[in-house]
């Protein structure tokens, strides 16, 4: 057979299937963050990964608004600034206040809408906190202070033979895993491209990580733990994530539209990063907590675990204590505490994801952005500085 048909016949049908799949899989993955991509993909994220849907209430909870001006000047870094410029310049894309449990303050930009579903990224670890919660309360945890491995027995070969689940929570399991983003060889990229490009299962990928150090003594912020989280509520339940959270938090909190969580290419929730919906369902959320709990009628999650998830318990984890890296905010169980804080606490997450909470002013703040950069930056700061801001003119007016 001459070698021009050999190529016809074998060779180019290769390449066009190559083709097909770097344009339709491997593309939008690699290209995800792009400038000129960015702010799309972070309301599509189900067009560029697996995805799972959270199925909203049957009856939703529908908020009250009384809405407001709030383009009041604040003090940041010694220089008055303005919330309006604020948003423009950290690449806001939804900005919602609610006091007292009414909107006050509710705007999108870069053609965001209301019913977009927006990212997470790490905003969707205080999720995992309040399912952890609510399967001691259910029966299915004997306590976060037995080790993971009474659990997950497959870890016993790794560095999280024998670590508490409280300290995974915390932050402080000692886990040897790099959460250096900008750094194609990080654990946290190495992972992904696990997930991604070699096809491997989540729950294979996570298995093997040695210890750094001994549990509990030091905070360093991996999402690693997260995704070990998810494996132990998977399996303790016999549920997905997000069938469980449907059942025991999305719907009973009155959520008004669905979400969806981000999975592996074999349907197990990537739960350090996953969540997706909009930000009158970010609020909802964050106002359960606010409650203590109780929201839309019913006792969610339990008071109890609320209060200790939120609240420091050992010294190394108080604001202030951590290294400048984390800007010396606090942390519990998957929720910061930024210093100053008067009982206010927030979940972030990468390029701009904010959930703020503050019970004494009984105000909730939400932010989703595509903000320029991955990295922990003075964003962080300034956006506790706006919402602080914001509850205080409430407050004072």
């Amino acid at each position: 057979m001459p070698i021009v048909n050999l190529i016809l016949i074998f060779i180019l049908p290769l390449i066009a299937i190559g083709l097909i799949i770097w344009r339709f899989y491997l593309e939008p993955k690699i290209t995800m963050f792009d400038d000129e991509r960015r702010v799309q993909n972070f309301r599509s994220m189900d067009r560029i990964f697996p995805s799972k849907i959270i199925r909203c209430a049957a009856q939703p909870y529908i908020f009250q608004e009384d809405l407001c001006d709030l383009n009041t000047p604040y003090q940041f870094q010694g220089e008055t600034r303005t919330i309006l410029d604020f948003l423009q310049r950290t690449g806001n894309t939804g900005f919602l206040i609610i006091k007292d449990d009414f909107i006050v303050y509710e705007k999108y930009s870069q053609g965001y809408t209301k019913f977009d579903k927006k990212t997470s990224w790490s905003v969707a670890k205080g999720f995992i906190s309040a399912l952890i919660g609510i399967a001691i309360n259910d029966g299915y945890l004997e306590s976060i202070d037995v080790p993971i491995t009474q659990y997950l027995p497959e870890l016993k070969e790794s560095g999280y033979n024998n670590v508490p689940i409280k300290h995974i929570l915390q932050m402080c399991s000692g886990i040897k895993f790099s959460e250096t983003y900008e750094d194609k060889n990080s654990d946290i990229n190495q992972l992904l491209y696990r997930l991604f490009l070699y096809m491997r299962p989540i729950e294979k990928a996570i298995l093997n990580y040695p210890s750094k150090f001994p549990s509990g003594d030091y905070f360093e912020y991996v999402s690693l733990n997260t995704q070990i989280l998810g494996l132990l509520l998977r399996r303790v339940t016999g549920q997905d994530i997000v069938s469980y959270l449907e059942k025991k938090l999305w719907q009973p909190m009155g959520a008004e539209s669905d979400a969806y969580w981000l999975t592996d290419n074999y349907g197990t929730e990537v739960t350090f990063c996953g969540m997706n919906c909009t930000l009158r369902d970010y609020a909802k959320f964050a106002l359960v907590y606010l409650h203590n709990g109780y929201f839309n009628g019913q006792q969610i999650i339990p008071k109890s675990w609320v209060k200790e998830s939120t609240i420091p318990d050992t010294p190394h984890l108080k604001p202030g204590a951590t290294d400048e890296y984390y800007f010396r905010w606090g942390y519990q169980y998957h929720w910061w505490i930024p210093e100053g804080s008067n009982g206010d606490y927030c979940a972030t997450g990468a390029w701009g994801q904010y959930i703020y909470i503050s019970p004494e002013n009984n105000f909730v703040g939400v932010k989703t952005g595509s903000s320029n950069s991955i990295l922990r930056t003075t964003d962080d700061l300034e956006t506790v500085a706006v919402f602080r801001a914001i509850a205080d003119q409430l407050i004072n007016n």
